[in-house]
């Protein structure tokens, strides 16, 4: 489990890839011990377990299933990677519960500045369109951000100075693909509807 706050990057400095999968290698400054191999850590939303790391480069392993679900099958050397370690009991939430279980993945549609801020527009497509809620949480490539519009074609975003400095999506572009987490109490409620 995740809070979508990101504090922490990394980028792809290898992908050994396989038949039906792949390992990758991210170098980051982000800290790691021992006692941390095989705990979860949110990649740019996705939910990987950690192989191993050596001094800056930590190492995970891609299923075929994630591989085919993710942006991941975009990535290439020095892609940038949002990175978040798992919530410990008792920690701050200042996002939302993020469980790095990536739903599907959408298109940027349009980018508008506006001040400091960027208004971002996606397409989505129209099977997922129920789980938007005005004003509700959503997970952008493991950011914790919240719909500000639902459209005809997605939703849009509003995005903040101080996310666009810390997180990838100062990268995005028209056209590019994210991976998109919907807020996991409105899946259960819909489902249990």
């Amino acid at each position: 489990m995740f809070n979508g706050i990101i504090k922490n990057i990394g980028f792809v400095k290898r992908i050994l890839l396989k038949k039906n999968n792949c390992d990758i290698e991210i170098v980051t400054k982000m800290k790691f011990s021992k006692k941390e191999i095989g705990s979860s850590i949110s990649c740019s939303g996705t939910c990987l377990t950690l192989e191993s790391f050596k001094k800056d480069t930590i190492k995970f392993y891609i299923s075929k299933e994630t591989i085919n679900k993710t942006n991941f099958k975009y990535l290439k050397n020095g892609s940038m990677i949002n990175l978040e370690k798992s919530m410990k009991y008792g920690d701050r939430i200042s996002g939302h519960f993020v469980q790095g279980h990536i739903d599907t993945t959408a298109h940027v549609k349009n980018i508008e500045i506006v001040g400091k801020s960027w208004l971002v527009t996606f397409d989505l497509q129209k099977m997922f369109k129920k789980f938007l809620i005005s004003k509700g949480s959503i997970a952008i490539n493991g950011v914790s951000l919240t719909i500000s519009k639902i459209t005809k074609i997605g939703f849009q975003i509003s995005v903040i100075p101080k996310t666009l400095e810390l997180t990838n999506l100062f990268l995005i572009k028209k056209k590019d693909v994210v991976n998109i987490e919907f807020d996991v109490m409105g899946k259960y409620i819909k489902s249990f509807l």
